[in-house]
């Protein structure tokens, strides 16, 4: 760890650093678990070449999550922020002692994302206030008053326009998406309120914590629909099926869910494309061949 970074955590927390350790923080940014003077242990996160907003954006994702969980956790747990740095830029979270999954910690889970989920209230428009990112992807996140046309012109348009960009974007992908986007109102499953999304859902950005209970971090927040998360869930794997059994016992997903999936995994997928290139273009092209 710098020692820039170490004097700045000093000046922000009122305490030494005493010792640190490299933790997983993905492909984008270091990470570290940092002991302090005073006994606490913190998570920091920091990104040689983010820009000013990256880590407050972080941030104020991180505290619209755990306003959702606010009057019942149901044992999930989002991660306290406790500074956002600017020189150098960091982001410094509480950290936890990681636990093993277990029945109660899964269920525990379903049913805590359940009332995430739920917890806007009715008549929210979809979207978010201000722009934010998804690993490095930003989006706007202009609010609609319908979720088809948030999904078709905040998200799967701009990412199109990014796969074009970067030279990607194959005849059968842009013709797939495009005819995709035309037929949102059908495909995009009955009407439902806006659900408090995490928005980057996969089984890298959850844990357990020593006590059992489920942890939630590194979202892309958004109000959108709810099986933009769990699509995005089971893209990758990692997640038990009594994840998703006990959501659905808290807050059942509308009849259709199980053909909707494809729609709603063309997200993180698309994302994958911009992010890491070719590779991702084939499970592109098959989501959409599964909408056709």
């Amino acid at each position: 760890m710098k020692t820039s970074l170490a004097r700045a955590l000093e000046a922000s927390l009122g305490a030494r650093v005493t010792g640190h350790v490299r933790a997983g923080g993905g492909s984008i940014h270091e990470a570290f678990v940092v002991s302090l003077s005073d006994g606490r242990r913190v998570f920091v996160k920091t990104r040689d070449d983010a820009d000013h907003e990256t880590f407050a954006i972080e941030s104020e994702g991180l505290s619209w999550l755990r306003e959702g969980l606010s009057s019942s956790s149901e044992g999930l747990r989002v991660p306290r922020v406790l500074a956002v740095l600017s020189s150098p830029h960091a982001l410094v979270l509480e950290a936890f002692e990681e636990g093993r999954p277990t029945r109660q910690s899964d269920e525990a889970l379903g049913r805590g994302l359940a009332q995430l989920h739920g917890s806007l209230a009715a008549g929210a428009r979809f979207g978010f206030h201000r722009a934010n990112d998804l690993a490095t992807i930003r989006f706007d996140n202009t609010p609609r008053a319908d979720w088809p046309t948030f999904y078709g012109e905040e998200r799967l348009l701009p990412l199109l326009a990014r796969v074009e960009r970067r030279g990607l974007a194959s005849t059968r992908l842009r013709r797939g998406l495009e005819r995709v986007i035309a037929r949102l109102p059908s495909l995009a499953g009955p009407p439902e309120r806006a659900a408090r999304l995490h928005g980057d859902l996969w089984s890298g950005n959850a844990s357990v914590d020593a006590d059992g209970r489920p942890v939630i971090f590194d979202p892309a927040v958004f109000a959108g629909h709810r099986e933009i998360d769990l699509a995005m869930m089971s893209l990758f794997g990692g997640f038990s099926p009594r994840v998703f059994a006990a959501y659905d016992e808290r807050w059942p997903r509308a009849p259709g869910h199980e053909e909707r999936v494809p729609l709603y995994q063309l997200l993180p997928l698309l994302a994958h494309v911009v992010l890491f290139g070719a590779s991702y273009v084939g499970s592109v092209e098959s989501a959409l061949a599964r909408l056709a």
